[in-house]
């Protein structure tokens, strides 16, 4: 059956309150809003709603100085809680809410979580919790506890919004920040830089009924029209539910992981491989949850965003990208995966990272799900690009398989989405093993330019030679650096 919830897909975008307006980032349509004196206007426009902030996450690390302070002098010791979370360069905080404001290009958002600096040999303890973002006036604002007093809504830090990223922005404490921490050589000293991602709404469905648009034109007479209506129902397919046009996608998940050759290269090598924001391990694969957006199974097509990031790391060879906000969009029997590329110098936001193959999907919703299994994906060359660095490009290529997709959708809110996650790895053809099962004591299957397991788990000079495009992170990361 059929819901007018409003559907809460979203887009990710890193604004500013400059750029929010200007970039060509989705807004919904309310943000353009109509400008006054346009042609055709029949008066002004009213001032368009405000927008609101359905999450995100914001990296700080307040000041690395005052951190070392902390665990090193001082003797102390810095936790966090309330899902912030401790990074290499700080902390993350997420779940962000708050508002866009389309009139005034302001963003203001609020992030989860909390972190504690404490120290019992010099006797203190600060807590910052309930972190904030204006652009408009430029703050990251917090609330904070000093040895049990709270101080609500301190303006802690200035922040340089306005450019066309908030990446690694600038950041000075004030004065309040300074009498809190316990020492006025704080005031208007740099802080750790600022990244912060927000996430809105998409733009409304600009889909309108053939019907509607036909009927002004040819049908002059009402009762032609009223009566073609309802006299021959559609025939819904089996399985499906009647309905005309998108339905809301009201929960869905997702289960892929991304390339099988490039997580076995970094989990062998010793690094790691970490679901986090709602992604969790399945089996050999990972799944992402929390999937909404629309489906129309009459004209196939299907939009849904899930939840949920991928991180790779590998310190030997200085890899550490995160993959996230990962979303399908299909049409007929073929679609694209769309997704986000973080890494230690850089966000690359929306790129259609693969092609998928729906040649074989049927459309049909069963008990209000909509299942679409092995779908088979190739990277496309922004994909490739994704792994590329400065030096030798990268070690895959456009139309290289990477995993199969594996999702179900629920159109129902009695639908109730099927438990464990099939496996998503790409098929690579016959396999030699070192024993029943093919454990990873024998040779895996390899496809393309994809990299032996043995390789990776042999010689340091094979897997410097199997691994050479892998380590563009590291020669990318010393280039920032230098």
């Amino acid at each position: 059956m059929s819901s007018t919830r409003r559907p809460a897909a979203i887009a990710a975008a890193v604004v500013t309150a400059a750029a929010i307006g200007a970039t060509g980032f989705a807004l919904p349509a309310t943000a353009a809003g109509s400008a006054a004196g346009a042609p055709g206007a029949a008066a002004p426009a009213a001032a368009p709603a405000s927008i609101p902030v359905v999450g995100g996450t914001l990296d700080w690390g307040l000041l690395e100085s005052y951190r070392t302070y902390v665990t090193g002098m001082a003797k102390g010791e810095i936790t966090v809680a309330d899902g912030a979370k401790k990074t290499d360069k700080g902390f993350t905080f997420g779940a962000a809410t708050g508002q866009y404001d389309p009139a005034g290009h302001i963003v203001t958002a609020a992030f989860k979580g909390s972190v504690t600096f404490k120290s019992d040999l010099h006797h203190f303890e600060v807590k910052l919790a309930n972190l904030r973002i204006d652009t408009g006036k430029k703050l990251l604002i917090a609330d904070v506890t000093r040895d049990g007093k709270l101080t609500a809504d301190v303006p802690f830090a200035k922040v340089a919004f306005g450019g066309q990223s908030m990446t690694g922005l600038a950041t000075t404490l004030t004065a309040e920040a300074a009498a809190l921490l316990g020492s006025d050589g704080y005031k208007d000293k740099a802080g750790d830089p600022l990244t912060a991602v927000l996430e809105f709404p998409p733009p409304p469905s600009k889909s309108p009924s053939p019907s509607a648009s036909a009927s002004p034109s040819k049908s002059p007479s009402p009762s032609a029209s009223a009566s073609a209506s309802p006299s021959k129902p559609a025939s819904p397919s089996a399985g499906s539910p009647a309905t005309d046009g998108p339905q809301q996608i009201l929960s869905g998940k997702l289960a892929w992981g991304v390339k099988e050759s490039f997580r076995k290269y970094v989990q062998g090598a010793g690094g790691t491989v970490t679901p986090t924001d709602g992604a969790v391990a399945s089996g050999d694969s990972f799944a992402f949850g929390g999937g909404k957006g629309t489906l129309d199974t009459k004209t196939q097509k299907l939009n849904a965003s899930f939840a949920g990031n991928l991180r790779f790391q590998y310190a030997a060879h200085g890899i550490d990208m995160s993959f996230g906000n990962v979303r399908i969009n299909t049409e007929g029997d073929k679609g694209t995966l769309v997704l986000d590329v973080k890494t230690a110098t850089a966000v690359k936001a929306n790129i259609p990272f693969a092609t998928l193959d729906l040649s074989k999907a049927e459309y049909k919703t069963k008990d209000g799900l909509l299942s679409l299994n092995a779908v088979r994906t190739a990277l496309t060359a922004e994909g490739a690009a994704a792994f590329a660095n400065d030096t030798t490009g990268s070690m895959y290529k456009p139309g290289d398989r990477v995993d199969d997709v594996n999702l179900t959708v629920s159109v129902d809110k009695d639908a109730v989405l099927p438990t464990g996650t099939p496996s998503t790895a790409a098929p690579t053809g016959p396999a030699t093993t070192g024993g029943a099962g093919g454990s990873v004591g024998g040779n895996l299957a390899t496809t393309g330019s994809e990299i032996p397991a043995g390789a990776l788990l042999g010689s340091s000079a094979a897997i410097v030679a199997a691994g050479a495009g892998a380590v563009y992170m590291a020669r990318r990361r010393r280039t920032a650096q230098n």
